[in-house]
């Protein structure tokens, strides 16, 4: 089992710090090695996951519901095809805002179906946007219709070529 759960939760972690740690939240390894898993293929059955970590599949379903019921895992969402993932046309958009400005944009973002994410970030810009199209004018619209909205000041937009990987 511990070389199962090793596998899969192998990454570079800085100064002794926790990826998975939230707010006195700590997570063991088979907590991170199922949360890998899930991120993996959140459709993977209780009794594969167990299989995959040398687990019971009621320990496992018990860790999911614990996960769940503690906040750690919130929800589940789905990922396309590969095929059809390759097809959209995707960008970040930097976003400067206005003072005093930032909720009214930001909920008005988050009502945008070309939006796949939005950080607030430091430095020149306060947003950082990942938009998604089917096609290029698709996508210029989607950017059109962010630096049109009230308390945009300005954008600045970086069109995706191609990604190197993705979890």
């Amino acid at each position: 089992m511990q070389n199962a759960i090793d596998r899969l939760t192998e990454s570079p972690v800085g100064f002794g710090v926790s990826p998975f740690q939230l707010d006195n939240v700590m997570l063991d390894a088979t907590d991170r090695a199922l949360i890998a898993l899930l991120r993996e293929n959140a459709r993977i059955g209780h009794a594969e996951a167990a299989r995959r970590l040398g687990l019971s599949r009621t320990t496992v379903q018990a860790r999911v519901e614990s996960l769940e019921r503690r906040g750690i895992i919130v929800g589940y969402t789905a990922r396309l095809a590969e095929e059809v993932s390759r097809r959209m046309v995707r960008a970040h958009v930097t976003i400067v805002v206005a003072p005093k400005a930032s909720a009214a944009v930001g909920s008005a973002l988050q009502r945008m179906p070309e939006l796949r994410a939005l950080h607030s970030v430091a430095g020149v810009f306060d947003l950082l946007a990942v938009v998604e199209a089917e096609d290029v004018p698709s996508l210029d619209a989607a950017i059109d219709k962010i630096g049109a909205l009230e308390g945009v000041e300005r954008t600045q937009s970086s069109i995706i070529l191609s990604t190197k990987f993705e979890r």
